[in-house]
């Protein structure tokens, strides 16, 4: 088994912070305008300054600014999109694993008809039609995203659900509702946790593009994947306004990512063995 990935780790706690605290604690306000300071480098280039260490976008806005106000959006929109979708989806899981029958079968073709829409394509158009703003996002992004946990945890109960102590407890005379959430979700609860942690660097990933693609998040609320969207048009004079804000993203995402795949090393009994 792998050891707890440290730099991820150090990402996310990065990226956690600055959702609660990077507007209090960047060095200019993320919407002020200085024209004068417009396309400065970063520091680390000619004409760059200290004063604005990773430059400054094409009405002067302190870039570094901009991405540490950026993460709290994207926070936001992740945790009540595991919140909405995340938890939606294990409840329908669990409900149809156990029941079976005709719940079972109205639960899982409406998974399956939802999956068959390609996610970013059913997102924007939830998004265009409901209107651009964050509440819409979400709301978006959950109606797609909850298929994806209810048919894995369904998977989890339908096998948790024939072992003796499921047995034991109804002979006992436990509720359906006990037996389920008492007995069977503690079981199942890290392949949950193990999914939340991978689809958060998606559900990040799908709120910027759907900001990169003008559905999502509406300025002035400075959001990475708007950053990227309107830097792109200047990349060959000012690389830095749509390659920092990308930069972060990307390792962000990936660090999700490599978290949950520790996770599941350290939560799945048959790869702790191996």
């Amino acid at each position: 088994m792998r050891g707890f990935p440290i730099i991820p780790g150090i990402i996310i706690f990065l990226f956690l912070f600055l959702g609660c605290f990077g507007e209090i604690l960047a060095p200019y306000p993320a919407t002020q305008i200085n024209l004068p300071e417009k396309f400065m480098p970063p520091f680390f280039q000619p004409g760059g300054t200290i004063a604005h260490p990773l430059g400054t976008d094409s009405l002067g806005r302190d870039l570094l600014s901009r991405i540490m106000a950026g993460a709290r959006p994207s926070l936001i929109v992740a945790l009540m999109v595991i919140i909405l979708g995340g938890l939606g989806g294990t409840t329908l899981g669990i409900i149809s694993g156990y029941y079976g029958g005709i719940v079972d079968a109205v639960v899982m073709r409406a998974a399956d008809s939802t999956m068959a829409f390609p996610i970013i394509l059913a997102a924007m158009l939830l998004s265009v039609i409901l209107g651009p703003s964050m509440q819409n996002v979400i709301i978006a992004i959950s109606v797609i995203i909850w298929s994806r946990y209810a048919r894995v945890i369904r998977g989890e109960v339908l096998s948790v659900k024939e072992r003796d102590y499921v047995a034991q407890a109804r002979v006992a005379g436990a509720s359906n509702i006990r037996i389920m959430f008492h007995h069977i979700f503690p079981n199942i609860a890290h392949t949950m946790l193990v999914m939340l942690t991978l689809q958060v660097g998606f559900i990040i990933i799908v709120e910027a593009i759907l900001s990169f693609l003008g559905a999502g998040i509406p300025p002035p609320t400075p959001v990475w994947g708007g950053l990227i969207a309107r830097g792109r048009g200047y990349v060959t004079i000012a690389w830095w306004i749509p390659f920092l804000p990308g930069f972060v993203l990307a390792f962000v995402v990936l660090s999700f990512n490599m978290l949950g795949d520790w996770l599941r090393e350290v939560l799945d009994p048959k790869l702790r063995q191996v």
